[in-house]
């Protein structure tokens, strides 16, 4: 395995914001940062009585919560999740692809995998994590389809099964929250033989995830922030597909992603040129570093896409 931290490096490069966070909301289901943007991640699902930090969080820098996503603990690392996608999403760059409206009466957390229906029937399947309603979809569309979970009910394979089902499998869908959770980095080099999919609001806008053999994100973008705060606060879990956010779908192709990288360098450049051009009035070396921080990062991600996929 590469080194494990390339991606927990990558995302911190891209949060390394010094702005303050305005609030954090822990769901049962999802958990919701906002600073100049909003982010989420899927909380953990882990039973506590109480968090040490509970209170202190707000006010804090996008880029000190950020650092969290490296933590062991679940609870830190899902905050830190949700800051680095806010910190993402005010880049404002969308994936270049389609975002899924969702349907009246149906069951729009399962939107990627009815976009994906007519590529995925009679192809090994392997999900990991457990998405509500997807064994009645699976038995509808007749797919060969194995879950695997890290908390598994009956039908689910416990996550260890990874290493056996992974590498026979032509189609693997990925939940995001297995950044946040450690699993990433070995389920990626795992599914390097298959059709890739990471998915789920926990997933983070980065053309770069290409580098980690993903072919398609399957992330979400904010329709209603109201709505989505209100349902994520009052325990709200698939319901946030039905009004607060809408699945999106970005191939990762070589072409898209190289595209999509000029876009991240374009903005930062001219963010990087409003920065210095401030400095005399108003210092702020912190965001300047960011952005500098940020445009290496690009540079190498071009410069690695055109050596494997010059055009």
């Amino acid at each position: 395995m590469s080194n494990p931290y390339e991606i927990y490096d990558l995302l911190q490069d891209y949060a390394a914001s010094p702005s303050p966070v305005r609030e954090v909301l822990i769901g049962l289901v999802w958990t919701y940062c906002e600073a100049e943007a909003v982010g989420l991640a899927m909380s953990p699902g882990i039973p506590t009585r109480t968090l040490p930090w509970a209170g202190t969080l707000r006010g804090k820098a996008i880029a000190e919560l950020a650092a969290w996503v490296r933590d062991f603990d679940p609870y830190r690392a899902t905050i830190g999740m949700a800051a680095i996608n806010a910190g993402i999403n005010r880049l404002q760059l969308p994936a270049p692809g389609l975002t899924l409206e969702p349907k009246p009466q149906s069951l729009n957390n399962l939107a990627v995998f009815e976009h994906f229906l007519p590529e995925i029937r009679r192809r090994r399947i392997v999900v990991v994590g457990r998405y509500p309603g997807l064994d009645q979809f699976a038995a509808e569309h007749a797919l060969d389809l194995s879950v695997l979970e890290r908390q598994p009910v009956p039908g689910d394979l416990p996550d260890a099964a990874c290493e056996y089902l992974i590498p026979e499998a032509e189609w693997v869908f990925i939940t995001a929250s297995s950044i946040p959770n450690k699993t990433f980095p070995r389920l990626a080099e795992l599914s390097l033989n298959a059709v890739s999919v990471l998915m789920g609001p926990t997933t983070p806008w980065l053309p770069e995830m290409c580098h980690f053999g993903i072919d398609y994100l399957a992330g979400v973008e904010i329709a209603d922030n109201e709505s989505l705060r209100q349902t994520v606060a009052e325990g709200g879990g698939v319901r946030i597909f039905d009004t607060g956010v809408r699945y999106r779908i970005a191939a990762l192709t070589p072409a898209a992603a190289q595209a999509w990288t000029r876009q991240h360098i374009a903005c930062t450049i001219q963010e990087r040129e409003d920065l210095i051009g401030q400095l005399g009035r108003f210092p702020d070396d912190d965001r300047l570093e960011a952005a500098n921080a940020r445009l290496s990062r690009l540079d190498t991600c071009f410069k690695r896409l055109w050596d494997e996929h010059p055009s």
